[in-house]
């Protein structure tokens, strides 16, 4: 028996997936588009870091208040800070895709990866323009005065570039500070799970995971104080203006498996009820109907009308 149910409740998981992977699909092929356009400007994004690692040139480390209050975890420690990133980062895409698996159903995977990288793009697009305005000496380890990756030799040819040496290359890259790319991802993240998620609980565990790893960049000397605070701002503000500029994401609480828009499917069905009135000779409104018909002294109740003036006369003949 327990065998029988086990079997039972794979074969649901295993529709689930395949009826929602056939959904996602169908929007896959038709918003491509952005999609694809935010995963290529994390390359692009990708070879700015690289570009201005040529330009970053060492020097003394900056004075900085969040270096004086917060002790040094030490180059040994370093691991701490981006393993927090990392649970912040599987965490998150775990989540977008959990449709697949569970039945509470609120939001389509790739819509939900559009409007993140939107985000994410217009935010780095901010990052690197900053960047490359003033290159501060790096606080990190590896990009001190002394550090033989401090500053990279000329390229030898186009493809050392192009390639940006990854992964080496993005976790010792050096200039590219204000401001921090680790709080971009980790706030567009949480910010997101704050308007899509349902468990209250999470949300405030996200906020303060969220301020933990701003302290733990900084206690780790991977980015000025400065990098974080102006990452907070600029992509709270970032994501304020960009997802007012995008179509909102379909309520799928109610069982919906429309792939459209609920404010597209509102704006549909408003313009197929005005074409129906007028083909029918009637431009009047219908809620402007149902006023004049409850001043006129006739009401509906269940689909039927009635005149409550008869109705009186009736009563006092009787």
């Amino acid at each position: 028996m327990a065998a029988l149910y086990l079997a039972r409740g794979a074969s649901k998981v295993v529709r689930r997936i395949t009826s929602e992977t056939s959904v996602e699909l169908k929007i896959l092929s038709e918003k491509w588009q952005l999609l694809l356009a935010g995963i290529v400007f994390q390359y692009v994004h990708g070879l700015a870091a690289r570009g201005v690692h040529y330009l970053h040139r060492p020097g003394p480390t900056l004075q900085d208040l969040g270096f004086m209050i917060l002790p040094e975890l030490g180059k040994e420690r370093g691991y701490i800070s981006e393993t927090l990133f990392t649970f912040i980062f599987l965490s998150f895409v775990l989540w977008t895709f959990h449709p697949f698996i569970l039945q509470t159903k609120r939001f389509y995977t790739v819509l939900i990866w559009r409007r993140v990288l939107s985000f994410l793009c217009a935010s780095q697009f901010l990052r690197i323009v900053t960047f490359y305005s003033t290159q501060l000496p790096g606080p990190n380890y590896h990009c001190r005065e002394g550090s033989p990756l401090a500053r990279l030799p000329p390229p030898q040819n186009v493809a050392e570039v192009l390639l940006i040496n990854f992964p080496r290359g993005v976790i010792y890259g050096c200039g590219d500070l204000i401001f921090s790319s680790h709080m971009i991802f980790t706030l567009v993240f949480v910010i997101t799970y704050q308007k899509y998620g349902s468990i209250r609980f999470i949300k405030m565990l996200a906020w303060c995971i969220a301020i933990a790893q701003s302290l733990l960049i900084v206690a780790s000397r991977k980015h000025y104080s400065v990098d974080v605070v102006v990452a907070w701002y600029t992509v709270n503000l970032v994501v304020f203006f960009v997802d007012k500029k995008l179509t909102e994401l379909p309520d799928r609480s109610a069982g919906s498996t429309s792939v459209l828009p609920v404010s597209m499917k509102e704006k549909d069905s408003k313009s197929k009820d005005e074409k129906t009135r007028l083909l029918n000779g009637n431009s009047v409104d219908a809620a402007d109907w149902r006023s004049r018909a409850q001043m006129n002294g006739n009401h509906v109740e269940n689909g039927n009308q009635f005149d409550t003036g008869n109705n009186k006369n009736m009563t006092f003949a009787g």
